[in-house]
C-alpha cells in the first residue's frame, strides 16, 4: 500500500507544476474590438496542457474587466496580444490597483522596436512571432512568480 502524506503530495505537486503554491494562475485575454481570438485559445490551451491554470476571458475585453479578473483570480499572469495602448493600460491598471505583481506578457506581431517599448512600459515579456508556446511555458514556469521587481 503506497502512504503518501500531505507533505509528499505537496512536493510532488510542486515537482510537476514546476513550482511552489500549486499550478501557476494566467489570465489569458484579447483585448479591444478585434474578434480573432484563435491565437488566445491556442495559447490558453496549451498553458492549460503544461498543468497551468488558465481563466480565458475571451474577446472584447476592457483593460478594467482584463485587471479585475487577474487580481478577483489571484492570477500570477496576464497573457495578452502586444499592441501599444491597451496592453500599456493594462501595466497601469495593475499598478494603480496594487497588484504589480502579476506579470503581464505578450505575444504576436510586433516590431522590434515595439517590444523594447513594451517593456519599458511595464511587460515583462513580448514574444515575437514564431515563438513556441513551449517557450512561453517555460517562461511562465521561470518567471511567473518572481516578486514584480526582483
Amino acid at each position: 500500500m503506497l502512504d503518501i502524506t500531505f507533505v509528499h503530495f505537496t512536493h510532488f505537486m510542486e515537482a510537476v507544476m514546476g513550482v511552489a503554491g500549486g499550478p501557476i494562475r494566467v489570465v489569458v485575454a484579447k483585448p479591444g474590438p478585434d474578434g480573432h481570438d484563435r491565437a488566445a485559445e491556442s495559447l490558453a490551451r496549451a498553458l492549460r496542457d503544461a498543468g497551468m491554470e488558465v481563466i480565458y476571458t475571451g474577446v472584447h475585453q476592457t483593460p478594467e474587466q482584463i485587471v479585475g479578473t487577474a487580481i478577483q483570480e489571484d492570477a500570477d499572469a496576464i497573457g495578452l496580444p502586444a499592441h501599444g495602448t491597451l496592453f500599456a493600460a493594462v501595466v497601469d491598471l495593475l499598478r494603480e490597483r496594487d497588484a504589480a505583481d502579476i506579470k503581464v506578457f505578450g505575444d504576436g506581431v510586433v516590431p522590434e522596436a515595439d517590444i523594447a517599448v513594451l517593456k519599458e512600459q511595464g511587460g515583462a515579456e513580448i514574444f515575437a512571432p514564431g515563438a513556441s508556446t513551449a517557450s512561453i511555458v517555460e517562461w511562465l514556469r521561470g518567471d511567473a512568480r518572481e516578486s514584480a521587481g526582483a
